[in-house]
């Protein structure tokens, strides 16, 4: 079931979560955030953007959000994604179902764009993206060091929608009704 992330959820998002930081060059991060920093990151983030989990039986496997792409106001329509999935529910379809409805999230509250910024060479997050309707938008040369070595960073980009001119405003993550939600297939 796909449903919207809970403060007690942090536990199992930072246990999916801290192999990557500690193992892999997957994200730049590379002290672990403790249970209570993600629990804020969750919170934060749902004032305006989605963050939804994947639960099975109880158990969170897999978890995708968006965060703001830039601080700037004219950026207000794009909107960076992530996605991690724990080892036991990969290579079973949850990434795509899950990564879908949060496309589908986003383009309900008015993103107009979605990047993905994957350290390369990154085959499995490359062949999700593409896979989702993503193109490769360019690639930032030895932009993070992390585990011994420099990591070039890919950046791939989707049309969620075409833009409005002038544009109207996004309407929070906070602010969409349940309704609308549910009929995404998201649960609260």
């Amino acid at each position: 079931m796909i449903r919207i992330a809970r403060a007690e959820d942090a536990e199992a998002v930072h246990a999916i979560y801290a192999p990557a930081v500690d193992d892999t060059a997957i994200t730049f991060e590379t002290e672990r955030p403790g249970v209570e920093a993600m629990r804020q990151r969750i919170l934060t983030r749902l004032q305006h953007y989605p963050w939804l989990v994947w639960e099975e039986n109880g158990e969170v496997l897999a978890y995708a959000y968006a965060t703001r792409f830039r601080e700037r106001a004219a950026y207000d329509w794009i909107a960076e994604t992530s996605i991690y999935v724990h080892a036991d529910a990969r290579r079973r379809g949850v990434a795509r179902k899950l990564y879908g409805t949060l496309l589908d999230v986003m383009r309900l509250q008015g993103i107009n764009q979605a990047v993905g910024v994957i350290t390369l060479p990154g085959d499995v997050s490359v062949a999700l993206h593409e896979a989702m309707g993503f193109t490769s938008a360019g690639v930032w040369r030895q932009a993070g060091y992390k585990l011994g070595r420099w990591w070039d960073v890919g950046v791939w980009q989707r049309e969620l929608q075409t833009p409005a001119n002038p544009p109207v405003a996004v309407t929070a993550f906070s602010a969409l009704p349940a309704s609308a939600l549910r009929d995404l297939g998201t649960q609260s």
